[in-house]
């Protein structure tokens, strides 16, 4: 067993030497992984956005178009309205007017109306996804040497939700 060092402690099996650096040195690095998540209370179910350029409103606008046409359409048939419960910061701060122009975009082209509630600042941890997504896919990433897009795709992809 050997220990992989940096932000996400853990340990993997292996059955060679794994060289890795004892930091993270973004400069070292040959690529990064942006990633928008959307969790569905209802059926218990997470939708993650993997991106590689950067952190945007669009981005984030983008994965809720992605994840309404491709999974939430369907289930919600004759929904006229959504309600999203959103951290107050980073992308979708509720201070950007970015974010509430490229919003109002995805809501005239879906036709649904698309309400969100920002938790106030430092109280994430009232936020759902906090408690329901985020430590599995965090478990999933524990002492993993991320090598590539497609690792961290995977990874993410089977991810699951463990009983304690």
């Amino acid at each position: 067993m050997l220990p992989c060092m940096g932000y996400r402690d853990g340990h993997v099996y292996a059955t060679g030497v794994i060289e890795v650096y004892d930091h993270n040195f973004p400069y070292l690095a040959e690529g990064i992984v942006i990633s928008h998540s959307l969790y569905d209370q209802k059926y218990n179910k997470a939708y993650v956005n993997i991106g590689v350029i950067k952190d945007t409103s669009k981005f984030a606008c983008d994965s809720i178009r992605v994840w309404w046409e491709n999974y939430r359409k369907f289930q919600y048939r004759y929904c006229t309205s959504i309600l999203i419960l959103a951290d107050g910061g980073g992308r979708n701060s509720s201070r950007h007017y970015i974010f509430k122009e490229d919003l109002q975009k995805l809501v005239d082209e879906i036709g649904v109306e698309i309400c969100i509630a920002h938790f106030p600042p430092y109280t994430s941890k009232w936020n759902p996804i906090e408690h329901r997504l985020f430590p599995h896919i965090t478990r999933s990433l524990k002492g993993v040497i991320l090598k590539s897009h497609d690792y961290v795709k995977e990874l993410i992809e089977n991810t699951q939700y463990e009983k304690a």
